[in-house]
């Protein structure tokens, strides 16, 4: 194939046409100048042979056929120049009859100027190195031949006519042989592009090889990773990164805040005041993520690298760990601390029969009985919670379900009406849990919210919500106080076991409750209230989606 078969007569003209190679486009830059230019030159002779000079400058030795030629000239040169730049699928032919045009018409008008001497025939040079750098290297060669023959051609005939002498033969001798070096010298240079080019190919391939690579390996890997600029639009999101943000995968420029507005307000106080802490967000789904943060330029207002960690994996291996010591805990307490504890509240109700006690000793024996079924609730919490029951799902209505749970409560604590409310954002709002265990962590919230809305001076204020997640339509409940709320000291740790608040309860209660949601693919986490007190939220399994 042709160099104007691969290049510029391939220009792509409708859609499907490959992609156009640096050759061409040089090769086309080219022909598109010495086109306007090869029309100046042939205006330009055209005009010299209207002045009135004498003697006139081109042309003395024929200024008729001069005229004629220089007109001819211009007209092909202007029709061949529309040809090229309005149709580039015929830019071969019509260079091939434009060299030709060129090299007769420059020789006719060397011949009318008195030959060589008028040194005319140097325009040869433009379209001869024009006609390398756009033509197939035969054509190259056979314009080069043509232009040389013809000026020699030329330079005979003037002789014969004694309008020249021999020592003119040196000079259209010395013109061909820059003829034949200029056509050798553009191949050279074009080769030289040829290699370039398939050098920047090859890298290009490489290269591109090289990206879909990294991309794969970015995408597949276990970390979360997300990539921002400096005014929040993500540049990276890889696929464990957009599943832990219940997101699909995006391309570059979608802005953080329109798919992690929580994250997005963490890497915006970032920026802000850099601290070493692991700040934390909650997904959409309720899932805890750490977030580390590292500048990706020399300060925090450029680029970041954001790391997101899946909390609940790490909290998982923590409690593994603890239950596995507390479950080897559990069989000495059972044998050490409940039988002792048993035969002391055993002997205490049997000294409280006894008719000779008085006052002060029966208080002694209520602090026995009380804090001897206090060590006795401990013990049974530790139990349960490191044989960790097997759940039995099941599905019912969260709404129906709650009015019922109310009822109960209330008649056995003993409540006033309206102290325990249930307000649904949503009707029949379908949940899959083992209702055992959900009666355990209500049970325990309530009763904790009770006890912190007892201290408050407004009374008594609890409020169970139903309702739906906004973007993952996933079921929740909230449990609502409006207590003093959870210190910021114990916040962090609110259920890790043994964590004790200042009520003096044992620290076990809300861990079993996550421990018993997690069973059941839900999860449990603590936001402060929006006026004071505290809400627990419990975020249900999507009903339709369990995994058996």
């Amino acid at each position: 194939m042709t160099r104007i078969e691969k290049g510029i007569g391939s220009i792509p003209t409708a859609a499907g046409s490959g992609p156009i190679s640096a050759r061409t486009k040089f090769s086309l830059r080219v022909l598109r100048l010495v086109v306007n230019l090869r029309v100046l030159i042939a205006l330009g002779l055209l005009s010299v042979s209207l002045l009135a000079l004498s003697p006139p400058l081109l042309g003395y030795r024929y200024p008729e056929l001069y005229q004629y030629t220089a007109f001819f000239y211009l007209l092909a040169s202007s029709a061949l120049a529309l040809i090229i730049l309005r149709m580039p699928e015929k830019a071969e032919p019509a260079a091939i009859w434009q060299l030709i045009i060129d090299v007769i018409a420059i020789t006719v008008i060397v011949h009318a100027s008195g030959g060589v001497r008028s040194g005319v025939e140097g325009l040869l040079v433009i379209f001869v190195a024009t006609a390398g750098i756009t033509l197939p290297r035969k054509l190259a060669y056979f314009g080069a031949a043509i232009a040389t023959l013809s000026i020699l051609a030329e330079q005979s005939l003037s002789y014969s006519q004694g309008m020249t002498d021999t020592g003119d033969f040196v000079q259209a001798g010395i013109f061909g042989a820059i003829m034949f070096l200029i056509a050798f010298g553009t191949q050279s240079l074009l080769r030289q592009i040829d290699d370039t080019e398939e050098l920047a190919r090859q890298r290009g391939i490489d290269l591109a090889d090289l990206a879909e690579l990294n991309d794969y390996i970015i995408q597949n890997l276990r970390e979360s990773i997300v990539v921002v600029d400096a005014s929040g639009q993500i540049r990276l999101l890889n696929q464990s990164a957009a599943d832990l943000l219940n997101t699909a995968p995006l391309g570059t420029g979608a802005h953080l805040k329109s798919i992690a507005p929580q994250l997005n307000t963490l890497l915006e106080n970032w920026r802000c005041n850099a601290e070493g802490n692991t700040p934390t967000f909650l997904a959409s789904d309720g899932t805890l993520i750490n977030t580390y943060i590292a500048p990706l330029g020399p300060n925090n207002s450029g680029p970041a690298l954001l790391f997101l960690e899946d909390a609940s994996i790490l909290v998982d291996k923590v409690q593994q760990s603890k239950l596995a010591a507390l479950g080897r805990l559990s069989a000495s307490i059972a044998h050490e601390i409940r039988n002792p504890i048993g035969a002391l509240s055993h002997a205490g109700q049997l000294l409280a029969e006894s008719p000779s006690i008085g006052k002060q000793e029966q208080r002694f024996l209520d602090i026995i009985e009380k804090n001897s079924k206090r060590v006795s609730v401990i013990v049974d919490n530790v139990l349960n919670m490191s044989s960790k029951d097997v759940a039995h799902p099941e599905q019912f209505s969260l709404n129906d379900w709650c009015r019922e749970f109310i009822a109960e409560f209330v008649s056995t604590v003993e409540l006033n009406e309206g102290e325990l409310s249930v307000h649904a954002d949503e009707d029949d709002v379908m949940v899959r849990i083992d209702p055992g265990h959900l009666h355990q962590v209500a049970w325990n919230l309530c009763d904790n919210a009770i006890k912190a809305a007892s201290n408050t001076e407004g009374g008594i204020a609890v409020e169970m919500h139903v309702g739906r997640g906004l973007n993952n339509r996933r079921p929740y409940l909230k449990i609502v106080d409006h207590g003093l709320g959870v210190p910021k000291d114990l916040q962090d740790n609110l259920f890790e076991p043994f964590a004790a608040g200042p009520d003096g309860g044992t620290g076990l209660g809300l861990f079993i409750c996550r421990e018993l949601c997690e069973q059941n693919k839900a999860t449990l986490n603590y936001l402060p209230g929006d006026k004071g007190g505290s809400v627990f939220q419990v975020v249900f399994a999507d009903p339709s989606r369990w995994d058996v």
